[in-house]
């Protein structure tokens, strides 16, 4: 049984029965004594353990893990402490210091907004070291379609931001009204000039929580991590 560590536990427990989740589980077993998979299995549900379910406030979609040696730690986006922002992640830091007047800080890890209610979720949970997507179609995309249904029962707004066809692929999952999706392009090198630099996401999903009141996101990271 995968303990979760908050509310998280009750919610998906029947999830974890299901036969694509025993047969991904079976694949995991062997991806891992077989080759190099990231994030660590322990750190695989990660974004559910910092986030639990009736804290969630906004949902930041991510696709699969960071797939180089060291980075993905079970937060989309976010880098273990000591490893270098990768190019998306500096890309989110420059749309954040042109919204908020963010002050980037050295390291890329993004805990600080977990504890907040920001729910760091990759649509793919784990990769292959050096082939992205390489756990695509493995199961993991109805996993996280589950989660984001169980966000969309919440009574009071959660904002959605989704950046790129991935996570906007994830869009028409949220029905209930109350909730605010807001989409962009990817911030990776590739796209983040096509419409991700300037969407203002940060403000605006502030904006939001404030007027459903329910208390801003600080999106100014500490000068060290948070673990």
């Amino acid at each position: 049984m995968i303990d979760l560590g908050n509310d998280w536990n009750d919610i998906l427990a029947d999830e974890f029965q299901k036969d694509y989740y025993l047969k991904l589980r079976e694949f995991l077993k062997t991806e891992y004594r077989s080759a190099r998979v990231y994030p660590g299995m322990y750190d695989i549900f990660n974004a559910l353990r910092y986030t639990s379910f009736a804290d969630v406030k906004a949902v930041i979609l991510g696709q699969d893990p960071y797939h180089g040696p060291g980075q993905a730690h079970g937060l989309c986006f976010s880098v273990r402490p000591g490893v270098e922002p990768p190019p998306s992640l500096k890309n989110i830091y420059k749309e954040l210091e042109s919204d908020i007047g963010f002050v980037p800080p050295a390291h890329g890890c993004l805990t600080h907004w977990a504890r907040q209610g920001v729910l760091l979720l990759n649509t793919v949970l784990t990769v292959r070291e050096h082939e992205p997507n390489s756990h695509r179609g493995m199961g993991w995309e109805i996993f996280t379609d589950r989660v984001i249904k169980e966000l969309d029962r919440k009574d009071k707004p959660v904002v959605f931001l989704l950046w790129g066809a991935n996570a906007r692929k994830k869009a028409d999952i949220v029905q209930n009204p109350i909730h605010v999706k807001l989409t962009a392009p990817h911030p990776s090198p590739l796209s983040a000039y096509s419409g991700f630099f300037g969407c203002r996401h940060f403000s605006k999903a502030n904006e939001i929580l404030v007027r459903s009141g329910q208390k801003p996101i600080n999106w100014q990271l500490p000068p060290e991590p948070e673990l």
